[in-house]
């Protein structure tokens, strides 16, 4: 019979069961997920940092309730894109210019978004927030927003924006 040198305190075989019962342990720590999106955040948004990655956002919206194509643009990256995934429908691409020529004045359309998750990193960020849309002060739609934004010499704009749609199942009915 072989004998393992003498160690102090415990023998081997005890070492060898710990380390067969807590390394699996281990291992399945590592690989466990993050969570995919940080909680959402009730606006007005307090972190000064995000609330510089909502101004463009807010001032969009402001552009897109005026009809205010021009306004639009000075918010964006003029080689971004508008994707909308309405329900049931092949997904739509527009260019910024294509989509802030679509916009029409006076047409009461409102947009609104809830809980932003907001993730920065350097000088790229993205938001993911609910929404919902009025227009002539009755319930249009609703989905998510996902906005790109890339920041260039201390001034956040957006590449993208990707948003779903759809008329049942917004919360406000």
């Amino acid at each position: 019979m072989i004998r393992s040198a003498p160690t102090k305190g415990l023998p081997v075989r005890h070492l060898l069961l710990a380390a067969a019962l807590f390394l699996p342990a281990g291992a399945l720590a590592q690989t466990a997920q993050a969570p995919k999106l940080p909680p959402a955040n009730p606006l007005p948004y307090e972190d000064p940092d995000a609330a510089a990655v909502l101004a463009p956002i807010n001032a969009l919206f402001v552009a897109f309730e005026a009809g205010d194509g021009a306004a639009v643009l000075r918010q964006v990256y003029p080689d971004g894109r508008v994707t909308m995934a309405e329900d049931g429908k092949a997904p739509r691409l527009l260019n910024w210019s294509q989509f802030a020529g679509s916009l029409k004045p006076g047409d009461g359309f409102k947009e609104r978004i809830t809980g932003p998750a907001i993730e920065i990193d350097g000088d790229i960020a993205m938001v993911w927030a609910p929404f919902t849309v009025w227009v002539g002060g009755k319930l249009n739609n609703c989905g998510y927003d996902h906005f790109d934004l890339i920041r260039e010499n201390g001034t956040w704009k957006v590449m993208n924006l990707t948003f779903s749609s759809r008329t049942i199942g917004c919360a406000a009915q």
